[in-house]
């Protein structure tokens, strides 16, 4: 639609004057709403008419009424016929209470809209003080499991065991701390890389006479932890560690071509 010939086309008076048809009203109202030059337009002539309505009631009613009798050439009231006109459709007092719709309507648009800015600033807020909280908690997590950490490492009664990288994977390597105590190891997996995607790490207990796997599990968050130390429980009576490659989810036995590291727990 041409908005420029729109405009000029005299309907937007009309619309003002209220003469149009309900389905032209909605028509002119809908493309208020999609082009704001529309809007202005409407806006500008219900401001001419305010404001031609307020130049005419300053005037003096009966000095123009007397005028105009003289020029018709009429005399005194008593020989003045009166001649009776047909109320207008719509006046003055009509086409303010037009504009004032159109004023109110725009109000309303302006309010709706400032409303879904301010329901937007405040989700964007409370997504950042979510994600604050969350960098808050994994900071006193991430303390709490350094200090764990630093209390195994010091503690003699800990068994460490170095597991070393295996055939086509021998530039790899990792280290497993044991509290059998707690019954849990701590593996430090620095020295392996990022598993391929749909791949995951599992750590295997290992009993050597006859040689029998246990799985401890997989090591799930791998890719995203960024210390590359895992906590696992442990409550078998381990003689080995090994920790191979496997399809997400896990294997019931250890995939032995992907045997990535190895370590026996020393006897002393």
């Amino acid at each position: 639609m041409d908005i420029k010939a729109y405009i000029e086309s005299g309907i937007l008076e009309l619309y003002v004057a209220g003469t149009l048809s309900e389905k032209e009203n909605e028509e002119v109202y809908e493309l208020m709403q999609k082009h704001p030059e529309v809007l202005q337009e409407v806006l500008e002539i219900e401001a001419a008419i305010v404001k031609l309505t307020a130049s005419t009631s300053q005037r003096d009613s009966d000095h123009i009424l007397q005028r105009i009798k003289q020029t018709l050439g009429f005399g005194s009231d008593k020989d003045t016929k009166v001649i009776p006109i047909a109320k207008p459709k719509y006046n003055w007092i009509t086409y303010t209470g037009w504009a004032a719709s159109i004023v109110l309507a725009a109000g309303l648009l302006w309010t709706v809209n400032q409303n879904k800015q301010l329901q937007s600033d405040i989700q964007i807020a409370e997504t950042q003080q979510s994600l604050l909280e969350t960098q808050i908690a994994n900071s006193k997590n991430s303390l709490e499991d350094a200090n764990v950490l630093i209390s195994v490492l010091r503690d003699d009664n800990i068994k460490k065991v170095p597991l070393a990288g295996q055939g086509n994977f021998a530039n790899t390597f990792a280290k497993v701390y044991w509290d059998k105590d707690s019954e849990r190891i701590f593996i430090d997996a620095l020295g392996l890389p990022d598993p391929p995607e749909g791949k995951v790490y599992q750590v295997w207990s290992l009993t050597l006479t006859p040689l029998t796997p246990t799985s401890l599990g997989t090591i799930d968050r791998f890719t995203t932890d960024a210390n590359k130390i895992f906590e696992i429980k442990n409550a078998n009576e381990s003689e080995a560690f090994g920790i191979t490659l496997e399809p997400a989810g896990g294997s019931e036995s250890p995939t032995m071509d992907q045997l990535y590291t190895l370590g026996v727990v020393s006897a002393s």
